[in-house]
């Protein structure tokens, strides 16, 4: 079989490649993001990302893919149709993010988990679906909830068919910007459609189902069963054949299929999928344009996150050029930061769209985005060398951030301006548990995080000089170690303000302040605010 063979080649290629590098010693490449690449590199790492918001494990879309094509070739498709195959399986599931906060509301707050127990029934029997939806809608939920959401549910009984309609529409409009062909969006179109004209969109039957879809839908399930046994997936093939899907379809998946995922057994997989793309391979004409549609694809996650990324890119753009880098540098940073977020799909939505703190167990799950990232970045070798910079964007200079932990001296100029840029354009943006500052307020509180030392002075006025806002002088050595924030709550209450008055002129709490109050007090050796006036009057603070 074709893929077997394929696969042996990468085992004795990988260990001439190998055995080379032993002779040669390893040379780190330069970092550099081919312009015109081919197209299976983005979208292998759009299927480990779909993997993520499917709840599924990572992989298990290029196993279907890898499934997929050996169907293809069993039923002699032509190479142009094969094509097709091997990006609708890929991509399958681009929309998956697009209704991700109303699952999460319908669920429970955890739209993953409810994904992941649905997978295998979206081509069960329709009776047999909605039984398993009753039973597993928020189940970690106390029963009188559980109850209301499956009322709710059950009134809304178009709500299905609408969300698997915009999965269609959105993974259709994603792949158009990708630039993939006609075939694929047209097929993508219909990603829901049953043989038996029981699916969605548009309720098609029998061959008028793109044949992509027919194949793509019955290897997925098969993938998904495959890990309780082959024996288990002929039953499902079996009981759903000539009703969900293709009889042909099922007879070539019965024939090859166990053969097909054993030859994966121990490879890379993404290579091994990579490797096995139809020729010619497609290529991206319009590299920008297509991550922004990967940005578009994790933003659209959460009503919060809708505009970050490209904003993000905009300003760390501008920021570099500020900062006297490159164009080159310029560039590379506006694209790590259209994937920087990417891992957000692989975070339940009812940690990002918590109204108020998120406990030390949901804050934890919020932490792992930059990691989940990561991994999806350095998998795609188009992908790769933006990798280093985009999952540095939650570390501090101070070594306070994460994922890593790491201090400023660790990290690439460009990643230190993306930090801040991101930190700056979230800011300015609405959060369920706060609104949005406003650009002289975000701008003076980016300046704070600087001189607590989080952020270089130096990236903070880039990025602000990028955003239009003034900077103010860096900060110097206040007496008895103030810190700026300190001094600032220092003028105001000798000028007579009450906590909550300063609290409003600076834009936090009362109890911040009176926190404030307590450290200055403390520094300063003075018991009272009498005290604390004359302090601030001897060492000349009052002035701003």
């Amino acid at each position: 079989m074709l893929l077997v063979f394929v696969a042996l080649v990468r085992v004795v290629t990988s260990r001439m490649q190998h055995s080379h590098r032993g002779v040669q010693g390893l040379a780190s490449p330069p970092v550099v993001v081919r312009e015109h690449p081919r197209a299976a590199e983005l979208t292998i790492a759009l299927s480990l990302a779909t993997d993520l918001g499917t709840g599924q494990p990572m992989d298990h879309g290029l196993r279907t893919t890898w499934l997929s094509l050996a169907v293809a070739d069993a039923l002699s498709l032509d190479d142009a149709t094969r094509a097709c195959v091997y990006h609708v399986a890929l991509l399958r599931f681009l929309g998956c993010t697009s209704d991700a906060s109303e699952t999460a509301q319908l669920a429970g707050g955890d739209d993953l988990a409810f994904n992941a127990v649905m997978a295998p029934m979206l081509n069960a029997a329709p009776g047999a679906a909605m039984r398993h939806f009753v039973r597993h809608l928020a189940a970690d939920l106390p029963l009188h909830r559980r109850v209301g959401r499956v009322a709710r549910a059950l009134g809304d009984p178009g709500a299905a068919e609408r969300s698997l309609a915009g999965h269609c529409e959105v993974g259709t409009r994603l792949a158009a910007r990708l630039g993939l062909g006609d075939d694929v969006c047209a097929s993508l179109a219909h990603a829901y459609e049953r043989w038996d004209g029981k699916g969605h969109p548009a309720g098609l039957a029998g061959d008028a189902v793109p044949i992509a879809i027919r194949v793509v839908s019955a290897a997925r399930d098969a993938e998904l069963c495959s890990h309780d046994g082959w024996q288990v997936t002929r039953e499902v093939l079996s009981h759903r054949r000539a009703r969900a899907y293709d009889p042909d379809v099922v007879d070539a998946l019965v024939d090859v299929g166990e053969a097909a995922l054993r030859a994966l057994d121990g490879e890379d997989t993404g290579a091994a999928v990579l490797d096995a793309e139809p020729c010619p391979p497609a290529v991206i004409r319009d590299l920008d344009a297509a991550l922004t549609a990967v940005a578009d694809f994790t933003d659209i996650k959460s009503p919060w996150f809708r505009g970050h990324s490209p904003g993000v890119a905009r300003l760390v753009r501008a920021a570099a050029g500020a900062a006297g880098l490159s164009d080159d540098d310029a560039v590379l940073a506006s694209r790590a930061a259209l994937v920087h977020d990417v891992g957000i799909v692989g975070v339940a939505n009812g940690v990002w769209d918590h109204p108020g703190p998120l406990t030390a167990h949901a804050w934890e799950r919020a932490r792992m985005h930059s990691y989940l990232g990561e991994r999806v970045l350095r998998r795609a070798a188009l992908l790769a060398p933006l990798a280093d910079v985009a999952a540095r964007h939650h570390e501090r200079a101070d070594g306070s951030g994460y994922h890593r932990g790491s201090k400023s001296e660790d990290a690439p100029r460009l990643a230190r301006l993306l930090a801040v840029a991101d930190a700056f354009h979230a800011m300015t943006e609405n959060r369920p548990h706060r609104p949005a500052f406003d650009g002289p307020r975000a701008a003076a509180l980016l300046l704070d995080e600087a001189d607590r030392g989080r952020f270089p002075r130096g990236d903070v006025d880039a990025v602000l000089a990028a955003a239009g806002h003034a900077t103010r002088p860096a900060n110097v050595p206040r007496p008895a170690h103030l810190t700026e924030r300190e001094v600032d709550v220092l003028r105001l209450i000798a000028r007579g303000l009450s906590n909550k008055e300063v609290g409003a002129r600076l834009g936090i709490s009362a109890k911040t302040v009176g926190h404030h109050v307590e450290h200055i007090y403390a520094k300063a050796g003075v018991t009272t605010r009498a005290g604390a006036t004359l302090f601030a009057m001897e060492h000349d603070l009052l002035a701003p």
